[in-house]
């Protein structure tokens, strides 16, 4: 089901707190319906709100074997991507056998900040590379600033390259699971007069 957040937003303001809310919709219905009931059942209001159409193909992410994974504190990925977005609008991410580097160029200058496997007695603060070949590929900062936001919910993130697929940028939540982000390398299209 496809809904603008900014409707979904509206309507749900219109429940109260201690509200049971009750959602239906049909197979094949365009629309999908929320009944809000007040906890001592003297109050019951419903609404309809349109579902879009949304196109039904499915992007598949082809499990991977990866030529690089890191392993590094979530809050120093956040401050990476952070700081390298005040001086350009694309990461160059390059891996090689002993040290990560981030890269960034834009009009007021250039920036790298270079990452090296370390143990640390607390293990939330340790980084670790396994590399298997040499990877370097760009990637659009807003989108990785993006994925950094689900930094407190994981002291540890997860990256992983490979030339020519799209990163893996991946948090595990203790206890509940695993939060995946997904993002194709940027592509330099060749400029030919």
């Amino acid at each position: 089901m496809g809904m603008k957040l900014a409707n979904l937003s509206k309507v749900l303001k219109c429940g109260n707190a201690s509200d049971a809310v009750t959602m239906r919709s049909e197979d094949d219905g365009d629309s999908i319906s929320f009944a809000f009931e007040s906890k001592n059942q003297d109050r019951l209001a419903e609404f309809d709100l349109k579902l879009m159409d949304i196109d039904s193909e499915q992007l598949g992410i082809p499990d991977s074997e990866y030529e690089v994974t890191i392993e590094m504190p979530s809050s120093e990925f956040k401050r990476i991507c952070q700081d390298l977005s005040t001086i350009g609008d694309t990461v160059n991410i390059s891996a090689q056998k002993d040290h990560v580097k981030f890269s960034a160029s834009g009009d007021i200058g250039t920036a790298n900040v270079m990452i090296r496997p370390h143990t640390a007695a607390d293990s939330e603060a340790k980084t670790s590379i396994e590399i298997s070949s040499p990877v370097a590929q760009d990637f659009a900062l807003r989108y990785m600033n993006s994925f950094a936001k689900a930094s407190p919910l994981s002291d540890q993130v997860v990256i992983k390259l490979s030339n020519e697929l799209p990163v893996v940028v991946e948090f595990v939540i203790e206890s509940v699971g695993k939060l995946g982000f997904f993002l194709a390398p940027k592509i330099e299209e060749d400029m030919e007069a």
